[in-house]
């Protein structure tokens, strides 16, 4: 089928024609760093007083922000000034992606919020703390933590890239970059928010593994222009993440996941009808 990469190209694929451990080490490598950084978190915060636990958060917090400046305004910004000179109407092209973007955050928030995504990982992580950590108000922290973590370890650009690159080219190395960070990351977070980050290795072997199988299986990688604005759209997630940690305003990030898979389809269909508009000409 045309929709399905030839197993034997270019020499990624495993012996036997299926997903090998080079298609997915970099997703291996970087779950473990993030158990191993929750482990030493949650080592931690006993020992650790509670202003000082909620300077952490705070400098979290600001590493987020920075995080999501980087992909929502640095990635777009660069990406309007790679390629409006290849494209019909330069004038325009920001404007154009910025339609993207809004194109696909706000369809994203509305899916995710009739799926009930955000309250459904919610619950799940309060579910699994009655479970397994007893009832109690741990609960709600338990799933706060949880949900925290997924989302910044999940929606950074160097989650996208990394696992494009790693499922479709056999290249860890963003993944591996994005390893030593989340080991820091998760011991900070587990330290302050608890148990609730170490069941974040969940979600990172899931959706990590899930795109990077996605790349392996996919005939051609995404566009670079598709590929700049899903990570600039999960730099906005990163920013509502961050006003979370800050205790600034609670805001349900889950529902706008579906927002950060949007950009590929819509790009795809304005380049049916009107070539030239948002991709560069092959």
């Amino acid at each position: 089928m045309q929709g399905l990469r030839d197993r034997g190209r270019g020499g990624i694929a495993s012996e036997g024609g299926s997903v090998g451990w080079q298609h997915i080490n970099g997703t291996v490598v970087n779950a473990l760093t993030v158990a191993l950084g929750s482990a030493v978190g949650l080592l931690l915060s006993g020992r650790m007083p509670q202003r000082y636990q909620q300077i952490v958060l705070s400098a979290l917090g600001l590493m987020t922000i920075t995080l999501g400046i980087d992909a929502a305004v640095i990635v777009f910004g660069d990406t309007v000034a790679r390629f409006k000179g290849q494209v019909r109407y330069p004038e325009t092209y920001g404007a154009r992606l910025a339609m993207v973007m809004i194109g696909s955050l706000i369809p994203g928030c509305l899916l995710g919020t009739l799926l009930g995504l955000h309250r459904r990982i919610e619950g799940f992580g309060t579910w699994v703390h009655a479970r397994f950590g007893g009832g109690g108000d741990g609960g709600h922290r338990f799933a706060e933590g949880f949900l925290t973590a997924s989302v910044i370890f999940c929606v950074g650009p160097l989650t996208l890239l990394g696992c494009l690159r790693n499922g479709s080219q056999g290249d860890p190395g963003y993944l591996y970059i994005k390893s030593a960070l989340d080991g820091f990351c998760s011991m900070a977070l587990a330290s302050t928010l608890g148990w609730g980050v170490m069941l974040s290795v969940a979600t990172v072997i899931g959706f990590q593994g899930g795109l990077s199988v996605l790349a392996y299986l996919a005939a051609d990688p995404l566009p670079e222009v598709s590929r700049s604005m899903m990570a600039a759209v999960g730099g906005v997630l990163m920013l509502g993440t961050a006003l979370m940690i800050l205790d600034v305003k609670k805001i349900p990030v889950a529902d706008m996941l579906p927002g950060v898979f949007l950009p590929p389809a819509i790009i795809a269909g304005v380049e049916l009808f009107w070539p030239g508009m948002l991709l560069p000409a092959s």
